[in-house]
């Protein structure tokens, strides 16, 4: 959005708070950014407001457009088919229109009678649109192995705190694979000073597309990542764990799928592993990737099932048909 001329008054990196607990520390500063924003847009005073994603916040920012009869387009729509699916009907009464990048959330929408727009997914756009390097191959801190992993963590401090122990481990025991670590130059690196000391890791910063393309196999932190690795045909096995024993409590007492990552959860079935929480142990990863390495008939399975997910999603430019209807609604 930078890159496209957009001015950034505050930079998503410091709103990236998750967890129920977790929130709670930053309650003041989230205040803050929601006072900030709601100015903002008064002195602004624009013809529509696009929010994108982040629904805990911008739910909040849309419930106070509707006070000020500002129309607002919701992008990405927030997860209620996941839990407090109630939540729709106040989201069908605050937001002028909204556009779904999962094909089930539309049906969802329908139950409570409100049209949405299923425009596609925007992982599409990105995967079709990336070119991976092939001076990637030439870095000799990675290509010395015979087998190359992905290890894509996820982009929050307190992912990283409680993920990055299992790949260390992981990696140990696999110590003749190369595994690659998809990192984020703009998170505190000291997070990452533990997976630093491991011979057969390396880490290579902001580049996740051509850390897949060049991978045998990916562990994938549960997120957007997930999709982006199917798209990019590499066998996976998702994880996640929290550190957190209230927030776990809370989202087992509220959750309402079956599945966490976007993969399962678009094919309406298991296509990849999931090793959530206390299933997240040492042996359980280890003879994950093992199967993931070395089993054909279980890669040739998954890969079968990444066509039909693909085929589920579409093929569109996702993007600009956004932008078209967009612009169509706002004129009419």
């Amino acid at each position: 959005m930078e890159e496209a001329g957009a001015e950034l008054v505050v930079h998503y990196n410091d709103m990236a708070f998750m967890g129920f607990i977790e929130i709670l520390f930053y309650f003041r500063k989230i205040l803050k950014n929601l006072k900030h924003c709601r100015r903002d847009i008064l002195t602004y005073n624009p013809d529509v407001v696009i929010l994108i994603d982040f629904a805990g916040f911008n739910l909040k920012i849309a419930s106070f457009l509707k006070k000020k009869n500002i129309k607002s387009y919701f992008y990405i729509s927030p997860k209620v088919w996941a839990w407090y699916t109630g939540r729709a009907k106040k989201i069908k009464r605050i937001v002028d229109r909204m556009f779904v990048i999962l094909p089930f959330e539309k049906a969802f929408y329908a139950k409570y009678d409100f049209e949405v727009d299923y425009i596609g997914n925007p992982v599409i756009d990105a995967v079709n649109q990336h070119k991976p390097d092939p001076s990637f191959l030439e870095d000799p801190r990675i290509f010395n192995k015979q087998k190359y992993v992905a290890l894509l963590p996820g982009s929050r401090k307190q992912e990283l705190r409680s993920i990055l122990p299992n790949l260390v481990k992981l990696a140990s025991d696999f110590s003749e694979t190369q595994f690659i670590l998809g990192g984020i130059k703009s998170i505190p690196q000291e997070l990452y000073s533990d997976v630093e000391k491991v011979p057969n890791i390396t880490i290579v910063f902001d580049r996740t597309y051509d850390v897949l393309a060049f991978s045998n196999a990916a562990v994938v932190t549960s997120g957007t990542a997930t999709l982006e690795t199917a798209l990019w045909d590499i066998p996976q096995v998702v994880i996640y764990r929290s550190n957190s024993p209230v927030t776990v409590l809370i989202v087992k007492m509220v959750i309402k799928v079956k599945f966490i990552s976007l993969v399962n959860l678009i094919a309406g079935r298991e296509v990849v592993r999931e090793l959530i929480q206390e299933k997240l142990t040492r042996e359980h990863l280890n003879d994950e990737m093992l199967k993931l390495l070395d089993d054909t008939t279980y890669r040739d399975r998954i890969y079968t099932d990444y066509a039909e997910v693909r085929n589920i999603l579409g093929n569109e430019p996702v993007s600009d048909k956004a932008a078209d209807l967009m612009i169509k609604y706002l004129k009419n």
